[in-house]
């Protein structure tokens, strides 16, 4: 649509988004499965009729991030509201970073998926799309759903492409399990993480890789006893082992013990999918013994990773948003 045709967004409206931190693949589901996790990142946006851009930051990347039409949030919220005919003017930006950034939790998928939403409510009432509109436009943006819908929708998200359209469909996770997070003080980018995988993998692997992802939706959902052999990986993890030494390290340490660790979405976070409280617990000593250890062992060396744990939720409800006309 011809800029001059966009329509001009109310201005002294004032939306705010909190949407979820995710973790994608959760193991043999690469680039399909898709959990929510209750770690929240907050957007809120304000719209004036001045031609102000105003940032706010908050939290991971405040030191970082760009304040200007560069910002992650700002290039995609325009982009929404000009696929919806609509064009802003002024525009004030919040943003509560809680979700680290470059470790596999789904940060640009989050912000990706606040702004297009903050876009959804900000036009008018009569040309506010659903959330299957914002699913599309986000996973064209994001180049696949496995964060963005979980992002939206919460819980699992099995997602899946059908030429130029992205579907997800969400399922129930078992109140038990809980997801234990153990971020590490490096970054891994995507780009990186998916430049090692293989152009092509055996057709054994391939096979066995989708008996697990199958059994890894049965057991989120029906039987958490089956966690450790659904969440084995055939596709992408060995691959990407060498990007992300302590990492592979540490998961490697959990599986023997019987824990359903994996790599969360590309890295270098571990993703821990513990059934019940108990062995969350058990996660959380055993991941703080493996990190006393390598840092007893590595004394004196220049660098040594540290690690944060989080005992975490899934998320059941995805992204929320409020808007107060003003």
């Amino acid at each position: 649509m011809p800029e001059q045709a966009l329509r001009p967004v109310r201005g002294g409206q004032r939306v705010t988004v909190r949407v979820p931190a995710t973790s994608a693949n959760l193991g043999p589901g690469y680039d399909s499965l898709g959990l929510a996790l209750a770690l929240y990142d907050t957007v809120t946006v304000e719209t004036a009729d001045d031609r102000v851009l105003e940032f706010e930051l908050s939290g991971e990347g405040a030191d970082s991030l760009p304040r200007d039409e560069s910002h992650l949030v700002v290039r995609t919220l325009d982009a929404a509201l000009a696929r919806l005919g609509y064009a802003r003017s002024g525009l004030r930006l919040t943003a509560e970073n809680v979700s680290p950034h470059g470790r596999g939790l789904g940060s640009s998928a989050s912000a990706t998926a606040a702004a297009v939403l903050a876009a959804a409510a900000l036009v008018e009432p009569e040309d506010r799309p659903d959330r299957a509109w914002a699913l599309q436009l986000c996973s064209e943006i994001e180049g696949h759903p496995d964060n963005v819908a979980p992002a939206i929708f919460g819980s699992l998200a099995l997602s899946w492409q059908d030429g130029d359209s992205f579907r997800s469909v969400s399922a129930e996770v078992v109140e038990d399990i809980v997801p234990v997070v153990a971020i590490p003080d490096y970054e891994l980018s995507t780009e990186l993480a998916r430049s090692l995988l293989p152009s092509s993998v055996p057709h054994h692997a391939a096979a066995a890789n989708s008996g697990r992802a199958a059994l890894l939706v049965h057991a989120l959902t029906r039987d958490p006893s089956l966690l450790l052999p659904a969440t084995e990986d055939y596709l992408h993890q060995s691959y990407r082992s060498s990007a992300m030494a302590p990492s592979a390290e540490l998961i490697e340490r959990l599986r023997a013990e019987g824990h359903a660790a994996v790599v969360s979405g590309a890295g270098p976070t571990v993703l821990v999918l513990a059934a019940g409280e108990g062995e969350a617990e058990e996660v959380v000593a055993s991941v703080e013994r493996f990190v006393h250890g390598v840092q007893d062992a590595e004394q004196g060396r220049e660098s040594v990773t540290d690690w944060r744990v989080l005992r975490l939720a899934v998320d059941r409800e995805g992204a929320r948003v409020e808007l107060y006309p003003r």
